[in-house]
């Protein structure tokens, strides 16, 4: 962190938000300070969007600059996540390949004009509540499916960076559970793969696979994959609902909770430094402060930020008020034998232990 950033637009016990420019307020970033960069950046979409857009045929060379400031600021050992949504050509059916090229650049040795990162992994994120777009191609002409999947790059100056999924565990199914109790018989499946009887110790959890669940969608799809299955169309949520009853204008593209939840589980511990530089409504921040992790918010727009204020309780004594009576029904209402619907930070069995 550095010393030299400007006054916070807010605060709150575990982090700070910053009005401005992310690329001029990158420069206050010491070199080396930063565990783990996760945000997403406006994409290359064919339609404007209110918060701006970059157009696909400059959108690599326009990231290039937050980029090399990333790569200055991050850790050795730290992550950049990175959720980027893909686009069409436009006039076509056919898609854009910007957000690959942008990979490949960012992966290019410096010498070569890239920024030398390596890609741990690749992730995605399905949301099932996208609408049907480019209209033309999905519900007019009918000749391709909904887009309903952004990748979300995983990079690191490091070829094994900081993670741990024992932090990220999910609960074994009823299968592996009577497997483990049974005991299993070492043998070579079908695909050919030798499982040995090691299959069958009891872990405390299911390893994930790159499918980030939400708790509305984690019984939709299936074993966790790749896939982060989670909605952002929510109207009733708090921070929806305060913006409208306080006349601020909402974030049009928000990602949800499950997103930097789960990627700030895998590659950050308690006490760590995560860095939004495209902010938006700070849903980065929300989490990393549920989490216990430091974190840094920079937005450009002042109405987001204004918004973004209502994630945090503390920050919002109306909603406080009705945060503390939502508490105290749940509660009543687990006496009564009433099972609370499961909440944020409890789509992991470690969320803030293990190495």
């Amino acid at each position: 962190m550095s010393n030299s950033l400007q006054t916070p637009y807010y605060t709150t016990e575990h982090g700070s938000t910053y009005l401005g420019n992310s690329l001029e307020l990158l420069k206050s970033i010491d070199d080396c300070s930063i565990d783990l960069i996760c945000t997403s950046p406006p994409f290359a979409l064919l339609r404007q969007k209110s918060y701006g857009n970059v157009e696909a045929a400059e959108y690599v060379e326009w990231f290039m600059q937050f980029a090399r400031e990333f790569k200055r600021v991050i850790k050795p050992e730290g992550s950049i996540v990175i959720d980027i949504g893909g686009t069409w050509i436009k006039g076509q059916p056919t898609r854009s390949l910007y957000h690959y090229e942008l990979v490949l650049r960012l992966c290019k040795p410096e010498d070569a004009g890239g920024c030398g990162l390596n890609l741990a992994q690749e992730l995605f994120w399905y949301n099932p509540a996208k609408l049907p777009t480019p209209a033309e191609w999905v519900t007019v002409r009918r000749v391709r499916v909904k887009d309903a999947v952004n990748t979300v790059w995983w990079l690191s100056p490091a070829i094994n960076p900081k993670a741990s999924n024992r932090r990220v565990l999910k609960p074994y199914s009823d299968a592996q559970k009577n497997l483990m109790k049974n005991g299993y018989k070492a043998k070579l499946r079908p695909s050919e793969h030798q499982i040995s009887t090691k299959f069958n110790i009891d872990n405390g959890g299911a390893i994930p696979s790159t499918l980030i669940p939400d708790a509305d969608f984690e019984n939709q799809i299936g074993a966790p994959v790749n896939l982060i299955a989670a909605s952002n169309t929510s109207s009733m949520d708090v921070y929806q609902r305060r913006c409208r009853e306080e006349g601020i204008k909402a974030h049009p593209a928000r990602f949800p909770h499950a997103l930097p939840e789960f990627i700030i589980n895998l590659c950050t511990e308690e006490g760590d430094t995560v860095l939004d530089p495209f902010a938006g409504s700070n849903t980065t921040g929300a989490v990393a402060e549920r989490l216990k992790r430091k974190w840094i918010a920079f937005e450009l727009n002042e109405d987001y930020l204004r918004g973004s204020q209502f994630r945090f309780p503390e920050l919002d004594p109306n909603q406080d008020k009705e945060f503390l009576a939502d508490i105290k029904a749940k509660k009543n209402g687990h006496k009564n034998g009433v099972t609370p619907k499961k909440e944020q930070g409890q789509l992991f069995l470690t969320s803030n232990n293990g190495n």
